[in-house]
């Protein structure tokens, strides 16, 4: 798998050659941040999640959600990571992480790792861009440059992680207002949303579509009948919310485009999947369309949506710190 996983790497850092990051357009963050201060530093995060990855292959994907529900709270800062203290409440205790969000370990150890060869350098805040891109790498997906710089957040925030993070039964117009809250777009809506093609969802999260769609003990029509079936099996009316089902039935640890051909199938899992089709808005269906024709596009765009996402508000040279443990500020 770690083989595996860098010629994936370097076969994809080919690819995304034509598509360099500048740093004048990233509030001051720029990829070649730490290539005198902690030139090993990409080669740390990368051998830590290849081990991990390997020894679980969801850990890619549940990388990848901590560093998007970090950026929607207040801006890429590592507020997630932050356990509770008597000055604030953990946003990893909100609606939307509780008992869900996974992957901490992971950063711990890059943290541990990163403070033994160079202390009091490589921010949290980075750290979780950088696994974010590295866990898809390693998926299979596309590689981008991470404009680098940001700081760690001194605080976090319960309420926004509560507010802002969008619910697995959002209507179309709810993500839409809850991106274009974070600057983002229709398009890096559904960009961002493809990151669906791996990972998991908890029997909770998408019970309402089993059996309660619109208040009417109906299903979802929209659901492809022996799919919805399956889901039954997994997903009871009552207990069960932890049990899991993959986003992407077809190819669920492998980052590629069929997430969208699924949507196509009726076969997406959570509502606010499947409403970037049905929802009416014409812009995000042709967009689903376009991406489930041809992946080379997604990849494209998620590449660009992803660099955008990682540059919301972030906290550079004296706002914030570098945690030495990301669990806790200094």
């Amino acid at each position: 798998m770690a083989s595996l996983g860098l010629v994936m790497f370097f076969a994809s850092c080919a690819i995304f050659q034509a598509f360099p990051v500048s740093s004048s357009n990233y509030g001051g963050l720029f990829p070649e941040l730490y290539q005198f201060s902690c030139p090993q530093a990409n080669e740390i995060v990368m051998s830590v999640l290849e081990e991990a990855i390997a020894k679980d292959p969801r850990m890619a994907a549940s990388l990848l959600r901590l560093h998007f529900h970090d950026c929607f709270v207040q801006g890429c800062d590592a507020s997630i990571l932050l356990d509770k203290s008597s000055a604030f409440k953990s946003e990893k205790e909100a609606g939307p992480n509780k008992n869900s969000l996974r992957g901490f370990e992971v950063i711990d150890e890059i943290k541990a790792k990163l403070e033994q060869v160079c202390p009091h350098t490589v921010s949290c805040a980075d750290i979780l861009a950088l696994a974010a891109r590295d866990s898809v790498v390693l998926s299979g997906g596309p590689y981008w440059e991470v404009p680098l710089g940001r700081r760690d957040s001194k605080t976090a925030n319960f309420k926004k992680a509560n507010v802002n993070i969008p619910a697995p039964n959002s209507t179309i117009q709810n993500l839409i207002n809850l991106f274009n809250r974070q600057g983002l777009d229709e398009q890096d809506l559904v960009a961002l949303s493809g990151g669906h093609t791996i990972g998991m969802a908890r029997c909770v999260s998408f019970r309402q579509r089993l059996y309660n769609q619109k208040g009417d003990n109906l299903a979802d029509a929209t659901l492809e009948k022996t799919y919805y079936n399956g889901l039954k099996s997994i997903c009871p009316t009552s207990g069960g919310d932890n049990n899991i089902s993959p986003l992407d039935v077809a190819s669920p640890v492998r980052f590629d485009n069929t997430y969208f051909k699924l949507l196509l199938w009726g076969k997406g899992l959570l509502n606010s999947d499947e409403v970037l089709l049905t929802g009416n808005v014409k812009k995000t269906k042709e967009l689903v369309k376009s991406y489930a024709e041809n992946e080379a596009i997604f990849f494209h765009q998620f590449a660009k949506s992803m660099v955008k996402m990682g540059n919301i508000s972030p906290l550079t040279e004296l706002k914030g710190e570098i945690r030495k443990n990301c669990r806790r500020i200094n």
